[in-house]
């Protein structure tokens, strides 16, 4: 008797306690959360700008036309969609590292935009 009220007692504080430690968010788990790219949103000359900004501060160093041939491979826009464009903004991939803890959403949103724009030039 003793015993069962023993195992119960402690399952349920290890019950309790798994619920203390685990991540509240998908931010702090670190889980990739798709966003949505309206044709509005892509339109939009300020999210242009804002991306345009970025890209020539810090994406030119790999991808920029100073950067040709070399660290990073040549963007080709036409064959992405923006969704694309952002998980490998937001998550990195191989040798590119993630810009989800350096830019929030919206500016990385703002650096797909300038990507996907017709006026991208790299």
């Amino acid at each position: 008797m003793i015993k069962s009220r023993i195992i119960v007692g402690l399952s349920a504080l290890m019950f309790m306690w798994s619920y203390s430690v685990l991540p509240a968010s998908a931010e702090e788990k670190k889980v990739f959360v798709p966003v949505e790219f309206t044709s509005a949103y892509l339109a939009d000359g300020s999210k242009f700008e804002m991306g345009k900004e970025i890209w020539f501060d810090q994406c030119t160093h790999c991808h920029g036309y100073k950067a040709y041939p070399g660290k990073a491979p040549k963007l080709k826009p036409k064959r992405y969609k923006p969704s694309f464009v952002y998980k490998r903004v937001t998550k990195g991939f191989r040798k590119m590292p993630a810009w989800d803890e350096v830019y929030d959403k919206d500016e990385r949103m703002a650096v797909v935009t300038y990507i996907m724009h017709k006026d991208f030039s790299p």
